[in-house]
């Protein structure tokens, strides 16, 4: 004879109010202090783009204002005004694209090659290219500019766009596609063997779309690395038309050598659109790249 156990019904009771209080209290308490360590990283942001609409003697007025009282709009039309900025704009964003380009594409191929194909020398080669990372690029610059000369290259954008995607830039670029690669399971490309692709359409076809997270990554960086260099065009380039962003900032100056502030925030608030659009745009798959390419040997 066999005997159930009767089925006890759980009742749920409605949360209490004191209980609901003190959830919300915690939930209050967790975003007020997620404000006041945000403040530092905000603070300077925000300080940048409300001086950009101030003049000078206000943006060093004591005690300082979070809002400027006038909002000088004509600062970002005296931008142009004052050197070519627009063409100096284009050109930090089309290298900019170039080398994020040109850095995914060669990076996306060594990695793939470091983490599938082994052949003699593959790991000794691998951290050979990890010991240049240890090499500033303060150390390489005189080098680099005596070659370029060579190939006379001088006040062209052409070093802007390969350095970074030879040298540190795309060797951090190399390590990071190949330890997602690794991570990608096997089995996938053994199938994909089976059914007759060759190694090159496995990349093409299977490993590159499954690495979509760590590509985005890399372009992120790549973009960033680009857009801030400052040392390359200043040593590579002679030409005011020539520059970039970074250089450019630099020259809005009054003729006794002082900075025009006021002109000088409202342009590096134009220059930092860019960054905060590309990543904005990508920021999902940075954060799914970074969750998935843990180190593996």
């Amino acid at each position: 004879m066999s005997s159930t156990a009767p089925k006890m019904s759980v009742r749920r009771y409605p949360m209490s109010w004191r209980s609901r209080t003190r959830r919300w209290g915690d939930h209050l308490l967790r975003y007020l202090l997620m404000v006041v360590v945000a403040i530092p990283f905000i603070g300077p942001l925000w300080w940048m783009v409300t001086s950009s609409f101030k003049n000078t003697s206000e943006i060093f007025a004591f005690p300082p204002r979070l809002l400027p009282e006038t909002w000088l709009w004509q600062n970002f039309v005296e931008v142009f005004r004052f050197q070519p900025f627009e063409r100096q704009f284009f050109n930090s964003v089309y290298i900019a694209l170039a080398v994020t380009a040109g850095t995914v594409i060669i990076s996306a191929l060594a990695g793939y090659s470091f983490a599938r194909i082994r052949f003699p020398g593959n790991n000794l080669l691998f951290v050979l290219l990890l010991t240049s990372l240890m090499m500033p690029a303060e150390v390489t610059i005189v080098p680099s500019f005596l070659f370029m000369q060579q190939l006379t290259l001088t006040d062209t954008h052409v070093p802007l766009i390969l350095i970074p995607v030879l040298t540190g830039n795309g060797v951090m670029a190399t390590f990071l596609m190949r330890q997602y690669f690794l991570n990608l399971p096997r089995e996938v490309e053994e199938s994909a063997m089976i059914d007759g692709l060759n190694r090159a359409g496995i990349f093409r076809y299977i490993a590159l779309p499954m690495a979509k997270p760590a590509v985005a990554s890399v372009a992120i960086l790549a973009f960033l690395y680009s857009w801030n260099l400052f040392l390359e065009p200043l040593v590579f380039i002679d030409t005011l038309e020539k520059f970039t962003v970074p250089v450019a900032l630099r020259g809005f100056t009054d003729s006794y050598g002082y900075p025009m502030w006021d002109l000088q925030l409202a342009a590096t608030t134009l220059s930092v659109l860019p960054v905060l659009l590309f990543f904005v745009l990508a920021q999902r798959q940075v954060v799914e790249s970074l969750s998935f390419s843990g180190i593996k040997g």
